[in-house]
């Protein structure tokens, strides 16, 4: 779960009930410069939305320190013409637009997901959310310019409280399409830009922990660690992420056009 105005990155590991439970939250030592998505190359913003993390999006030869790539622009990026790449969570406390871990912390990030794809997984989501996205914050941020395009990411953020299994995204129409069924299956691949073929939603089924698992429920492990802006910023909340490890591969399908992002250069 995203507590973004506490810039956090919670981690949550799927059991074999097929459900998440949370297991650690770190800080984000810097990140952006304002709530927002990324929009064009050189913004310094840092991605919002749903981003699939695959074995080659891994870089542990980064010159801050240890990385990986977010895949951005994923297909709903593209589709919306926002450019940029090489966006990261990686180590230091500096940001141009990634999330800034710190070393500490992100050796033991990098090494969580790491053990994902050596246990035999395709890949794990992160979850980029500018807010902690309640009903009140909703109401709080009603005013921003980015209200349309949270209002949908709030959709897979219901998904996930109420299920702890992450939602199935889709892009069509140029907006991402949640827990979409679709009937026709003559759709076949879906085109992020061209009008979404018929669907119907599915609707989440609803987590009831069981007896033994409901220590799940106490209060989160929290990482010691910085939460550091430049001095001009200090004023401007966070951002959160999601961070999801440890269930089928199936479970993780994010878009009709999984980004194909490559290993990050070194000077990342």
């Amino acid at each position: 779960q995203g507590r973004g105005e506490e810039a956090e990155l919670e981690i949550w590991k799927g059991r074999d009930d097929g459900r998440f439970y949370h297991l650690k939250t770190y800080p984000i030592c810097t990140w952006s410069v304002e709530l927002g998505p990324k929009g064009r190359t050189g913004d310094k913003q840092a991605p919002e939305g749903f981003y699939t993390i695959t074995k080659n999006q891994m870089n542990p030869k980064s010159s801050f320190h240890l990385s990986f790539n977010l895949g951005y622009p994923n297909a709903f990026d593209r589709a919306q013409g926002r450019t940029g790449d090489f966006l990261m969570v990686h180590g230091k406390c500096t940001s141009a637009g990634c999330y800034a871990m710190t070393d500490g912390l992100v050796e033991e990030i990098y090494a969580l997901a790491r053990e994902q794809f050596e246990a035999g997984h395709d890949s794990f989501e992160v979850h980029a959310f500018p807010f902690r996205m309640t009903d009140e914050n909703m109401v709080r941020h009603r005013g921003s310019p980015h209200y349309g395009f949270w209002r949908t990411l709030k959709e897979g953020y219901d998904h996930f409280e109420i299920a702890r299994q992450p939602p199935k995204i889709a892009v069509c129409e140029r907006r991402y399409i949640v827990n979409a069924d679709f009937r026709d299956p003559r759709a076949g691949r879906i085109d992020p830009a061209a009008r979404c073929p018929t669907y119907q939603v599915a609707r989440p089924e609803p987590f009831v922990p069981r007896a033994n698992d409901k220590v799940a429920f106490m209060p989160h492990v929290v990482a010691p660690g910085l939460k550091r802006r430049d001095v001009m910023m200090s004023a401007m909340p966070g951002a959160g992420q999601r961070m999801g490890l440890g269930i089928p591969p199936e479970l993780f399908e994010l878009t009709a056009e999984p980004p194909q992002s490559p290993v990050a250069p070194a000077n990342r």
